[in-house]
């Protein structure tokens, strides 16, 4: 369905009238939220005890922006296959052929991406005193990266198209995770204490995804 279609849906919609949009609910959640992702799928993040009215005049009052994000998304080049990528993390510019497979080309992204940034992240640990179990690349759609309990640091292929102090913070950011799971004040401290530019950096990464091309980000592929 296309995102004009999509905009005259109802905002509360049925998951299975459209796969793209969808309510889930989350017991981590203290209040509603909506995402809207770079592929036009909607996402509403609700409460477990939030009733379908509420839901819907939540919706409702923020259709305005919803529908902004729509009309963004559907403005990003999701073409294929590109004919360059611009690898802003390495300043490295690639030339695609026209026969490479999508697969094909996120399998070598994530190589790269994994030969780039795993002495990257053992320097800073060792600079932050910290230990990693391992480091693993993925292709994520809505996450630049992440770290669990047992210690393993994820990262999002996509990062190789931020600026190199982008993804220095970003790795900061996870790493610090290692001492603190949860985003409190010694979290930020410690954040702080080794990339004190953090908030400038997050905005721009909060940014990032206009960066990444289209065809990388989209549902089809993941």
């Amino acid at each position: 369905m296309s995102t004009a279609a999509l905009l005259q849906l109802p905002l509360f919609a049925d998951p299975d009238v459209d796969g793209r949009w969808r309510v889930r609910r989350s017991a981590r959640a203290r209040r509603l939220s909506v995402r809207v992702f770079h592929d036009g799928a909607v996402e509403i993040v609700a409460p477990p005890r939030v009733s379908p009215p509420q839901i819907g005049d939540f919706v409702a009052r923020h259709r305005p922006w919803i529908e902004r994000q729509l009309r963004r998304t559907a403005s990003i080049d999701c073409s294929f296959p590109p004919q360059t990528l611009a690898l802003r993390a390495s300043a490295e510019l690639w030339r695609c052929e026209p026969a490479v497979q999508r697969r094909q080309l996120v399998e070598r992204l994530k190589a790269r991406a994994l030969e780039l940034f795993a002495p990257q992240l053992h320097e800073l640990a060792a600079l932050m005193e910290l230990r990693y179990r391992r480091l693993q690349i993925r292709l994520q759609r809505t996450r630049w990266g992440s770290c669990s309990t047992r210690g393993t640091i994820s990262l999002n292929c996509c990062l190789l198209f931020q600026r190199p102090e982008v993804v220095r913070y970003l790795m900061v950011h996870e790493l610090a995770h290692l001492r603190h799971m949860n985003h409190g004040e010694r979290f930020w401290a410690q954040v702080e204490r080794f990339e004190p530019h953090w908030r400038v950096l997050d905005r721009e990464l909060s940014r990032g995804w206009s960066q990444v091309p289209g065809w990388l980000t989209t549902r089809s592929i993941q």
